[in-house]
């Protein structure tokens, strides 16, 4: 009966004008670029927009493929989940490994007690975008989770060497898309650039879409660091301080381990979540300890190439 509150209830019709300007953008990449890709990361956002993907082109398959960089350093449920979607599918994936661009002398593995993998996706992503020639990489970024994603567009032109320049964007006026681009040269795109967190799980409950163990509360190993709780894992430097403690937690966000934080939580439903979301007041990205090296981090990383 909750649920059908939730369901009916006439604010949320906003969901479907969202739903609409997603699919739209979504079909344009479809119709201005010959070999885009969508970028599958195993978190709600992606996973939305497989979703919205699959609506998109209804009863015909998705007609790109999906791309999962790999850290090496991922959730087991995640991996566990992105196979089961996959063959649920029939979709098409591609996993670009950062392991291979280590052993490739491509990217130079980190050291020490804040060491991650998560900075290194900025390479293996970029050498699976020239190997396989996309022209378009679609992602589910949104405007809402960081200062620097503030900034995009829905079409955001990358250079040669995939760099980004904020100050240097098209006009989308009147949802006109311009994708052209110079040899060489791509494009990210964002579908729900203007969804917010709460959007997200909102729609994830109206759909009744089917989302990883790791958003909902279980028991797991972790330690605190820095104010964040963070999972136990055989990579993972710890300082003597940092006790191993058995905590009840779920992900708000899923990422490399080694920068996810986790949130203790009792939520073990969607709707759980929506209330949980309702009442916080810590940022999404709040956790997130690769956004904590510096002020300008994902700004930084993007102009490197970072999605």
């Amino acid at each position: 009966m909750t649920n059908q509150l939730h369901l009916n209830t006439p604010r949320l019709s906003h969901l479907r004008e969202l739903e609409s300007e997603a699919i739209y953008v979504i079909r344009e990449v479809a119709a201005q670029f010959e070999r885009p890709v969508l970028l599958f990361s195993g978190g709600k956002d992606s996973i939305v927009l497989v979703h919205l993907s699959v609506k998109a082109f209804w009863p015909a398959p998705i007609p790109f493929p999906l791309m999962h960089v790999d850290t090496g350093h991922n959730f087991e449920e995640t991996i566990i989940y992105r196979d089961e979607m996959v063959k649920k599918l029939g979709a098409r994936l591609i996993v670009a490994s950062v392991q291979d661009s280590i052993d490739q002398g491509r990217a130079v593995e980190e050291k020490g007690y804040n060491a991650s993998r998560n900075v290194l996706q900025t390479v293996t992503l970029l050498d699976a975008i020239e190997k396989n020639k996309f022209d378009a990489a679609m992602g589910g970024a949104r405007r809402d989770e960081e200062k620097a994603r503030a900034k995009e567009r829905f079409f955001s032109h990358r250079d040669e060497f995939g760099q980004w320049d904020p100050k240097n964007q098209r006009p989308e006026l009147w949802n006109i898309f311009n994708g052209r681009k110079l040899s060489g040269e791509h494009f990210r795109v964002f579908p729900i650039s203007n969804w917010t967190e709460m959007d997200v799980w909102q729609y994830i409950l109206l759909e009744g879409i089917e989302m990883p163990s790791l958003y909902f509360t279980h028991k797991r190993k972790v330690f605190q660091r820095d104010g964040v709780w963070l999972a136990d894992a055989p990579f993972m430097v710890k300082r003597e301080s940092e006790i191993v403690e058995e905590k009840t937690v779920r992900c708000r966000t899923i990422g490399d381990i080694t920068c996810t934080g986790l949130s203790l939580s009792s939520a073990d439903s969607v709707e759980d979540i929506v209330y949980e979301i309702a009442a916080s007041r810590v940022t999404e990205r709040g956790s997130r300890a690769d956004d904590k090296r510096s002020d300008a981090a994902m700004e930084d990383r993007k102009r490197e190439g970072y999605f």
